[in-house]
């Protein structure tokens, strides 16, 4: 599952928050959203094939101005060179 923030232009009042919400769910692949009006952003998560493209896309049909503010995949367990044993720790490296 990805995760995909995005800053939004135009919100004003708790209307603008639920339509932003519902234009973004009716993209394909989108698993779940949270919007926040003071900070102006869209949490988009779900199984994005397209990416953000479509996301912004939605938004432009509702006359709201988007833009990534941030993008991710799920975790993965990292290491350092020369790293020998399992990472542990909630996924961070064993070398600490």
């Amino acid at each position: 599952m990805k995760t995909i923030e995005l800053t939004v232009e135009g919100m004003t009042c708790g209307s603008c928050v639920k339509h932003v919400k519902q234009a973004l769910q009716a993209v394909p692949g989108v698993v779940h959203v949270e919007v926040d009006l003071l900070s102006g952003r869209a949490k988009v998560q779900g199984d994005l094939q397209v990416g953000s493209t479509s996301l912004i896309a939605a938004l432009a049909k509702e006359d709201y101005v988007a833009n990534i503010a941030a993008e991710s995949s799920p975790a993965t367990p990292t290491t350092k060179p020369g790293c020998t044993s399992q990472p542990r720790n909630s996924g961070r490296c064993c070398c600490g």
